[in-house]
């Protein structure tokens, strides 16, 4: 079977550890697999993209609790939080792969990459919630990013602007806030959780690079300058303008050029 056919079946499968094996275990193949020339037919019905379990219960944004790290408690809710992240970010690179024609192989083998990493984020973030007595879908969560993600189906040059150098590239800015806090706290899980946060942080540098990669690739096959198209594509597609402070190093690690984080910079 092909890799992108296979990547749309892996997107379908709704049991959070079957959809993480099955992404890496795909990751380990694409190598061998040929790449189809169109993309597989879509689900008729297309609320069953991604495939998502019966729990977490999803809710708006700013319905989701958020708790102190200060307490047992609120570290839960705030690595469940990161685990749906994770979660949805496979289904990302699921969907980046299977739905796009007309790319470059390594385009392809490049968010195989990242789901593969990304199954391996929630894996990690799932054992952490466990050992603390939890398990992923015990608190609600949120699709902010998987929003995008469907405003942008039919414009691969928005999705790769939108979602893994805007949506995304803010957890370059957030996980050292986040951690900062969990070293306040001292306590073991919550220093485990600095470990897998570490871990998150370094490949998700790669992953920002991947989609900052394959815009400035599209840009250039259509003409556009990416730095000035970019805040095109954020007002056509209302995406949010990310506020400080941002992780500079980080972005810059992930092709972040001074202009374009000088335009972040901008109130």
């Amino acid at each position: 079977m092909e890799l992108r056919h296979r990547a749309l079946q892996v997107l379908c499968l709704a049991d959070p550890e079957q959809k993480a094996a099955a992404a890496l275990d795909l990751q380990a193949q694409a190598a061998t697999l040929s790449i189809a020339t169109c993309a597989p037919e879509s689900p008729t019905d297309a609320s069953s993209l991604p495939g998502r379990p019966e729990r977490p219960p999803l809710l708006r944004h700013n319905e989701v609790a958020r708790r102190s790290p200060a307490t047992a408690h609120g570290r839960a809710i705030l690595i469940h939080a990161i685990a749906h992240i994770e979660f949805n970010a496979i289904n990302l690179a699921l969907d980046a792969v299977w739905r796009f024609d007309g790319m470059p192989r390594a385009y392809y083998t490049d968010w195989m990459l990242v789901a593969g990493e990304e199954a391996k984020h929630f894996r990690l973030l799932r054992d952490h919630l466990r050992a603390q007595g939890h398990d992923y879908g015990d608190f609600p969560a949120h699709q902010g990013l998987w929003t995008m993600c469907e405003k942008t189906q039919h414009d691969i040059l928005a999705r790769m602007a939108l979602v893994p150098r805007t949506m995304e590239a803010r957890g370059l800015d957030a996980t050292p806030q986040i951690q900062a806090k969990l070293r306040q706290v001292g306590t073991p899980d919550a220093l485990a959780a600095v470990d897998i946060l570490d871990v998150i942080l370094h490949d998700e540098v790669g992953h920002v690079a991947i989609g900052n990669h394959w815009y400035r690739w599209l840009c250039e096959r259509a003409g556009h300058d990416p730095e000035t198209h970019y805040g095109t594509l954020v007002r056509q597609y209302e995406a949010p303008r990310l506020k400080p402070p941002f992780n500079e190093s980080a972005r810059r690690r992930a092709g972040f050029t001074d202009t374009e984080l000088r335009w972040l910079q901008q109130v």
